[in-house]
Formats: C-alpha cells, structure tokens, sequence
C-alpha cells in the first residue's frame, strides 16, 4: 500500500515538473548566464528580434522561407523549442490562425508578445467581418511600432541591458524610417493610373494605404480562404480595363490563380505579364538580402517598381 502511495506521489510530482508552472513574473533570473533564448513564429518577428536583442539574445523562427503562417501547424520540434524558450515573440492578429492555441498555452507560462497586437487599434485595417488585418508589416512605419513591443518585452524580461535595448530599438527605428521614405519616394516616381499591384491574396492593403499603391488579391486577407471563379472574372476584367500591363506572384503562395489570371486575360485580347515574385508572409533565404526585414522592403518596391513603370 505504502509503495503504492509513493509511486503516485513520483507520478504527480514529475508531471507537474514537466508542465511547468505559470508564469508569476517577466523577469530574467539574475543567477542565469549567456543569452536569452527567444523563439519568433515568423521571419518578419525573428528579425526584429535580432535586430533589438543583439548579442543578448539567442533568436530561432519557427516559419521559414516560403511558409505560409495562415496554415502553419506545429510540429512536435516545435512545441520542444517553444518549451525551451526563455521568451516567445509572435505577430498576432490571428496571422498565426492554427498556432494561436498552442501561443495561449505558453503565455500562462512565460513571456508570450504578440508585437503586431502593439499598434494603436485605430491604425488597424479591417476585413468584411471585422477582422483585423495582420499584415501590419507592409507599412514600415507600423512595423516600427511593433519594434517598440519587442524592446520593452526584453527590456523587462532583462532589466540589466534594457538601455541596450532601447537604445538598439531607437538605432534600427530611424533606420525604418529611412526605408519608410525611400520606399514611398521610388513608389511615387509610377504613374498614379499604373500603379495597381495585383497578387495572390490580400495582403498588401497597408502597403497600399501607406505608399498610395491601388491593391487587389485573388483571396481574402488569409490563404485558408478559396478564391472563385468569380473573383478571378472580376479581377480580369479589372486588368483588360485598365490595361494594366504586369500581376506578381507571391513566395508562400501558391500561383495557380495568378496563372488563371493571365489565361483570362489573354483570351480577352490583353497580355499581361508576370512582374515578378514579391515576398508577402515569409521572408528570403538566410544570408541574402531578402532574408531580412529591409531587405524584402527593398526588394519588393524595386520589383514593383520596374515591372509597373
């Protein structure tokens, strides 16, 4: 009876280790040594990370390149590396719709910042339904304000550099707003009527909203919706219409309604051409330009920028 009783109480006891239990403060334990160990869903959050963190911090992103965060599901990796994060950094606004559960879970456990989640509400865009648009990063000037979410995050989690942070965060802020004006000046020099960017879903409409760029996608704000064959009918007679000479496909979509797109408009009497492969939910390779926050920015512009012009 006794060993019975004890082999219970081993039973509960490792359980409860396993689980771990809610977090009851933000704080880095001042005992800990080398850097924080941070997990990001996206490349866009990882890079923000980094950009803040520096050399405190250890970043790895869960999505890599050419993944769509709106149907990610989690791997058994995934929950392991999440388990082992100090701090978990993710965009929110339901961008991460099939992780959102798991994030909830671990936000009872420790530091869990959803850095889109940030942004002053008014400058949300919304959908038919009411929800918010995730794709915040599309206006630089946004995406700053997200940077400030991860600074004072790390800034609590690690009192003993937060003027590192924040002093990192102001660094990598002035060079936003750098990009934020380069990218709205190269945008400009497209004339008003020819500046239409057409892709695969609609996840451009800050972009738009931000650098004056008319925006149209075959889907909704998320991917998990299906496009009609009445969108893609509309859509083409927009195109024949406005005679607009060039659509873009994009690296985490796929391209079959973009190829239907041209099909329709060639069978109307005007060829529109591929202008290009646009970076939307995912960024670049490591180690290539793209493989950064301002390095997709740039790349987009220019490549919008000379297939429209």
């Amino acid at each position: 009876m006794r060993r019975g009783l004890w082999i219970a109480l081993v039973t509960v006891l490792g359980v409860v280790g396993c689980e771990g239990s809610p977090a009851t403060g933000t704080s880095r334990n001042k005992t800990s040594t080398g850097p924080i160990t941070a997990v990001a869903t996206t490349g866009m959050v990882a890079d923000l990370v980094k950009n803040i963190g520096g050399e405190h911090v250890q970043v790895t992103a869960l999505m890599g390149p050419g993944v769509d965060p709106h149907l990610y599901k989690s791997s058994p990796a995934d929950i392991s590396q999440l388990n082992r994060a100090n701090v978990i950094f993710y965009s929110g606004l339901h961008l991460e719709g099939k992780l959102a559960e798991l994030l909830e879970r671990m936000s009872a456990k420790k530091p869990t910042i959803a850095v889109a989640e940030a942004i002053s509400p008014d400058k949300l865009l919304t959908d038919e339904s009411g929800a918010h648009d995730p794709h915040v990063w599309f206006d630089v000037s946004l995406w700053s304000e997200a940077a400030g979410a991860v600074r004072d995050a790390l800034a609590k989690f690690d009192p003993e550099h937060a003027s590192e942070y924040r002093a990192a965060c102001e660094a990598y802020q002035t060079r936003l707003a750098e990009l934020d004006g380069a990218a709205r000046s190269e945008l400009a020099a497209v004339p008003k009527d020819q500046r239409v960017l057409v892709t695969a879903h609609d996840a451009f409409r800050y972009f738009g909203r931000a650098y004056d760029v008319e925006v149209r996608g075959i889907q909704g704000i998320s991917t998990d919706s299906e496009a009609g064959v009445r969108d893609v009918t509309q859509l083409v007679g927009f195109l024949v219409e406005r005679k607009i000479p060039a659509v873009f496909v994009e690296t985490s979509v796929a391209d079959q309604n973009i190829k239907s797109l041209l099909e329709g408009c060639a069978a109307r009497g005007h060829t529109v051409k591929i202008g290009g492969t646009l970076f939307s939910d995912a960024m670049g390779e490591d180690g290539t330009l793209e493989g950064t926050y301002e390095g997709m920015v740039r790349h987009n512009v220019q490549t919008i920028v000379e297939a429209l012009r």
